[in-house]
This record gives structure tokens, C-alpha cells and sequence, in this order.
């Protein structure tokens, strides 16, 4: 189905996109520091639902659609921006400190939305779906969309893996803070600074036609 040489190149050019920081990392690092490993697992695979969502508007054609209208790629930038600064808010507002964070363990039913819809309302995986991706389709090696399924397929479990790489360091890292609430606050101010940073940065994001 892929050209082997085009297939590789596709493998290592996907492996360093998946592991650039950006939302989403930081999302599942916050979630597994504040509420433990199921939390980074659930915010992973919320992440992760937002690529078979890119995946399904590219063979749809909804993602052609919202990169050819500004009032749409805008609106669904402004969204994903606020929800970031607003995430990042919220984790600054954090006070509690792991010891507390440990009897909460309830709201990390949350921790897969938040993974979701960072993901989702990114622009940025909008472009990565219909920039990246189509350069390594062929019409003439066999179905289109069958293309675009498998190539998706394999960047979800790229992802799936890394973030569970993450997932795993971080709760090790987070073990070893149980003693130290002082440095989990500050942990949150920093990811809270980022991801309202990020938020900021994606209403740059451009579109592309």
C-alpha cells in the first residue's frame, strides 16, 4: 500500500511530531502529577479520541472545510485557546497540594475530557491532519481513505505509547513528592503558566489553504 522509503520517512517525521511538548504532554504531565496514574492514562486517551476526531473530518472532508473558512478555523482556534488559558487558570488557582490531591481521586473522571477537548479544539492537530498526512497518500497505491485510516491509526498508537511512557515517569516522579506538597504547588503554577501561555500562542495559529 505505501512506498517503503515514503513509509519510513512518514514513521520518523510522525515519531518527532508526537514527542514535540506541547498542550497535550503537558495536560497528561499535570493530570498524572495531580491526580496519579489513572489520571494521566484517561487524559491520554482522551488526547487520543481527539486524533480519531481530526481522522474522521479528514475522510469526511470537515477538515478541508474549516481550513477553507476563516470564520470557522477562527472560532475554533478562539475555543481552543480559552479552554487552554482557562485550564491553566484553574491549575494556578491550585492550592491543595498532593497529600490532598490523593482524597480526590473522583475528579479524574475529568482528566479525559480535558485530554479531549485540548485536542479537539487544536487548530494545530487540524493542520498536522491535512499538511502532514496527505504528502504521503498515493491514489495509486489503493484506497484513499483506507490510506488515511492506517496512517492515523499509527500516529494514535505513537501517541498511545509515548504518553504512556510520560504517564509512567511522571507517576514515579510523583511518588517520590508525597512528603513535598510545597513542590506539587509549584508544579502547578509552572504548568499553569504554560498552558495559558500555549492558549495565547495558538490565537497566532494561522490557517493554512
Amino acid at each position: 500500500m505505501f512506498e517503503p522509503a515514503s513509509f519510513v520517512l512518514f514513521l520518523v517525521t510522525c515519531a518527532i511530531a508526537v514527542i514535540t511538548p506541547g498542550p497535550d504532554t503537558l495536560l497528561v504531565l499535570s493530570n498524572t502529577f495531580r491526580h496519579g496514574r489513572r489520571g494521566g492514562f484517561l487524559t491520554a486517551l482522551g488526547v487520543c479520541s481527539g486524533y480519531f476526531v481530526h481522522i474522521t473530518a479528514a475522510i469526511l472532508g470537515l477538515t478541508a472545510v474549516v481550513l477553507a473558512s476563516t470564520v470557522l478555523f477562527t472560532a475554533l482556534k478562539l475555543c481552543g485557546a480559552v479552554y487552554l488559558i482557562y485550564l491553566g487558570i484553574r491549575s494556578l488557582q491550585s492550592r491543595s497540594g498532593l497529600s490532598s490531591l490523593e482524597q480526590k481521586q473522583d475528579t479524574t473522571s475529568r482528566s479525559f475530557m480535558q485530554g479531549f477537548l485540548g485536542n479537539a479544539l487544536n487548530p494545530k492537530a487540524i493542520v498536522f491532519f491535512m499538511a502532514f498526512i496527505p504528502q504521503f497518500i498515493d491514489p495509486q497505491r489503493g484506497s484513499v481513505t483506507l490510506q488515511v485510516i492506517v496512517l492515523g491509526a499509527i500516529t494514535i498508537a505513537m501517541c498511545l505509547m509515548w504518553y504512556a511512557g510520560v504517564v509512567l515517569l511522571a507517576s514515579r516522579i510523583r511518588a517520590l513528592l508525597t512528603t513535598r506538597p510545597k513542590v506539587v504547588a509549584w508544579f502547578d503554577r509552572v504548568t499553569g503558566s504554560l498552558l495559558i501561555a500555549l492558549g495565547i500562542r495558538l490565537v497566532l495559529v494561522e490557517r493554512r489553504t
